[in-house]
């Protein structure tokens, strides 16, 4: 991945996109198709009827069943992979082959080592290679970071994670899900959701400098784990501490940052408001989302291609998160 900002020097960056099933209805594809200067070029998915329903919907001129369609077509300058994880170091690989930016969807690859192989490519190419941790990029959690950075509860002591929900009907009927695959994702709902938190919380706390955890499969509705308790060390001295189960009666999801004059609690995926308390008393703000939850993440990526500013989820912090989840997932 290059130091250097500029990339482009061009009015339009044409994309193409691998993988269009759920993440590319609404979370990120439109997101990319309404950002002045960015066009949708080319959609891949190896159904061909699904492929091409999916860019007649959503109006993009071209389709394929083959990544390479896209991957070595000359009339596209950029790449965007959202297909499941454990084909995300193949497509990679071959985007930084062709020279052009790329965009991988979290996680960046099922483990560490794939993830190091796929950074070390684009570095070595000088392209700039973006991971789909678009809450680095939100509103709501940039006030979480301003409240943090201000001060607003004294020096950060320890951050805490519960996240829980019961089985889904897909789980409990035994459908397969490549979620909950452990050839795709060995840790299951904790590789899907888990890794949005803990990449969260090194933007928000600094990177993690030990990291472990236990994981078991307490259900048996699939083969990967469903249960995750962890601890971490970040690098300034805040610790962590995290549990994930998905066979619980009740859903979850609560973060708490503790300091030495206060207490921060929000939501990492659900939708509910952020509070600070200090000795000044309680505020609570509600931060909407954006309808399409990938558009600031995306116009960040366009700010970084044209040299206006670094984008705050690059290929190496997207490797970092892959070491803190496999040395978590490791220690079991």
């Amino acid at each position: 991945m290059s130091d250097s900002l500029i990339f482009f020097d061009k009015t339009l960056i044409r994309w193409g996109v691998i993988g269009c099933g759920s993440v590319a209805e609404k979370k990120s594809v439109p997101a990319y198709q309404m950002t002045p200067g960015f066009e949708v070029h080319m959609v891949m998915r190896r159904d061909a009827k699904k492929a091409k329903d999916y860019a007649l919907r959503h109006k993009i001129p071209n389709w394929t069943t083959n990544a390479k369609d896209i991957i070595e077509n000359p009339e596209i300058d950029a790449i965007y992979i959202a297909t499941p994880p454990d084909s995300h170091k193949l497509y990679a690989l071959q985007v930084a082959e062709a020279g052009k930016p790329c965009c991988i969807e979290k996680p960046m690859t099922p483990n560490f080592q794939d993830s190091l192989m796929v950074y070390e490519t684009f570095k070595a190419q000088e392209l700039p290679l973006f991971i789909s941790y678009y809450r680095r990029s939100l509103p709501r959690f940039d006030k979480v970071k301003t409240w943090l950075d201000q001060g607003e509860i004294g020096t950060v002591r320890h951050i805490h994670w519960q996240k829980t929900k019961p089985p889904s009907e897909v789980d409990l009927n035994k459908t397969y899900n490549w979620r909950t695959d452990k050839k795709v994702a060995p840790g299951g709902y904790f590789d899907d959701l888990a890794s949005h938190g803990l990449d969260l919380f090194t933007y928000l706390l600094g990177a993690i400098k030990k990291a472990n955890g236990m994981a078991i499969n307490q259900q048996g509705l699939y083969s990967a784990y469903d249960a995750v308790t962890a601890s971490w060390i970040h690098e300034n001295g805040v610790t962590g501490e995290g549990h994930w189960n998905f066979g619980t009666h009740h859903r979850v999801d609560m973060v708490e940052i503790f300091g030495s004059e206060g207490k921060i609690t929000f939501s990492v995926l659900d939708e509910a408001p952020i509070e600070l308390e200090n000795k000044n008393g309680q505020q609570i703000l509600e931060i909407p989302h954006p309808e399409y939850i990938q558009q600031f993440h995306v116009e960040n990526i366009k700010k970084h291609l044209l040299g206006q500013a670094a984008h705050p989820s690059l290929g190496i912090s997207g490797l970092h998160t892959s070491w803190v989840m496999d040395c978590i997932l490791r220690s079991s």
